[in-house]
């Protein structure tokens, strides 16, 4: 059971409606529906029934609201009490450009009201060159893609990083408009002669396509390689070629809907694993590892929201 969790039921019971709940908590209906139902399943009993208004708590649930709701003062005291003793300091956050395109405003935002003294160093890069950045004290976290990572591992250079498997997302075939329409979804074989706008080798998504093509026995077509999101972008809407890319690739264009042509990589291995890396907790500041735990329920909110399209959340190590 999370805070999180009474929360919601909270704003449900107070709201009386499960609808309007998920509209002020900015969630979409069903994901808010699904967490109800986990804490119901959690404690073994039937919290709300529904009414021809609505939604209304059972005894058990009115029983449960006045204590969730004296659960959720206490822990608004100690976070008074935590800010109090305000952190500070400099955290520095490498996020490709995919990923900062969905998690990087509500990061800085977070940050921002739980953490206001702690600066953030925003550093938006192609996953290779955040590596490097990381492997040389530069960053004390980033996301990442490469799969052959493990958690609790040690990296290419033999330094240990502490590693937090936060999601897998899917890909997709990304035309043009002008392009030929596109099926809902197509295989890696499907693709053996498709124009490709990748990036290059070092990087994670490349990583992922190459193997996800090895295990079809299809040697891409690979007319550019660019490593910049911004330019295979370009490239793509100026019908140069074609990409394969997470849906995130596609969230700074508000008309994404009117400049391109997209298909789900169905391919079972076809899917990027988000990692959240960093170095080691003993080199990492207060400030360093609250922003990692930031991070990462900034992760799980936005896909439990529904606000991060064609992504699951990974189970973390035991």
């Amino acid at each position: 059971m999370e805070l999180r969790q009474l929360r919601y039921f909270v704003h449900v019971v107070e709201r009386g409606s499960m609808s309007r709940a998920a509209l002020d908590l900015d969630m979409v209906q069903s994901a808010l529906s699904q967490q109800i139902t986990r804490l119901e399943g959690e404690l073994a009993t039937r919290l709300l029934h529904r009414t021809p208004r609505g939604v209304a708590p059972t005894e058990a649930g009115v029983a449960f609201y006045r204590e969730a709701q004296l659960t959720l003062r206490h822990a608004e005291q100690a976070v008074r009490a935590a800010q109090q003793a305000r952190l500070s300091g400099s955290v520095s956050v490498g996020l490709a450009p995919t990923t900062s395109a969905v998690l990087g405003l509500p990061l800085m935002r977070a940050m921002r009201e739980r953490y206001p003294d702690v600066r953030l160093h925003m550093v938006e890069g192609m996953s290779g060159h955040l590596t490097a950045m990381l492997n040389a004290r530069e960053l004390d976290l980033a996301v990442l893609f490469d799969t052959r990572l493990h958690p609790g591992g040690q990296t290419g250079g033999g330094r240990h990083w502490e590693i937090l498997p936060l999601l897998e997302e899917d890909l997709f075939l990304i035309r043009g408009h002008g392009a030929p329409a596109l099926p809902a979804t197509v295989t890696a074989q499907d693709l053996a002669d498709e124009p490709l706008i990748l990036p290059t080798g070092p990087h994670g998504l490349r990583s992922t396509l190459d193997t996800a093509f090895a295990r079809a026995r299809v040697a891409p077509r690979v007319v550019l390689e660019v490593d910049s999101l911004a330019m295979v972008m370009a490239a793509v809407d100026a019908g140069l070629g074609s990409t394969l890319q997470p849906w995130a690739a596609m969230g700074r264009y508000p008309d994404a809907a009117q400049r391109f042509r997209w298909a789900r990589l169905s391919d079972d291995q076809a899917r990027r694993v988000n990692l959240l890396c960093s170095l080691s907790d003993d080199e990492l500041s207060p400030a360093a590892l609250a922003t990692r735990v930031v991070l990462a329920d900034c992760v799980r909110t936005l896909v439990e929201a529904g606000q991060w399209v064609g992504t699951t959340l990974m189970a973390a190590p035991d």
